[in-house]
């Protein structure tokens, strides 16, 4: 069987554009032995155009998640809470630490993911986030993302 060529440029057979996953990759094990547990390489610093899909994959191996800490500075917009798939998650805001997103599910369950900004080339980016997400990783951000 042959297979069907697909068009190079858009045309009236164009479908609307779909949103596109979260770069999102986690530490296989979830042995919670190195620094990091994982990375997310956002599309913008939209906060609230990025946070919704990155939750609601991460939700969907973690289980519920209910607050979010990051680094205002690093991010537009920042509200105190978000509502995803029906359910309000807090936002704790810090500073000094743009490179990393903090995610909590329960009361004391803290999972740490590095966050590659949005224009990281992805050579580089490609690298950080398979670095932070090897089990017992213990470089920190700021070396990672140098890579």
């Amino acid at each position: 069987m042959m297979p069907i060529p697909l068009p190079t440029s858009p045309g009236p057979w164009s479908v609307p554009e779909f949103p596109q996953l979260p770069r999102l990759v986690l530490e296989p094990t979830m042995s919670r032995d190195g620094i990091f547990d994982g990375a997310w390489w956002p599309r913008s610093n939209h906060i609230l155009a990025e946070l919704p899909d990155m939750l609601t994959a991460l939700g969907a191996h973690l289980g519920r998640i209910i607050r979010v800490g990051l680094d205002t500075a690093a991010w537009d917009g920042v509200p105190r809470s978000i509502a995803v798939n029906g359910l309000v998650i807090r936002i704790n805001w810090f500073s000094g630490s743009d490179a990393t997103i903090s995610v909590t599910r329960g009361f004391q369950d803290h999972f740490l993911l590095l966050v590659v900004p949005p224009r990281t080339d992805p050579e580089t980016a490609s690298s950080a986030m398979t670095a932070a997400a090897e089990t017992g990783n213990h470089t920190p951000a700021a070396e990672l993302l140098l890579c």
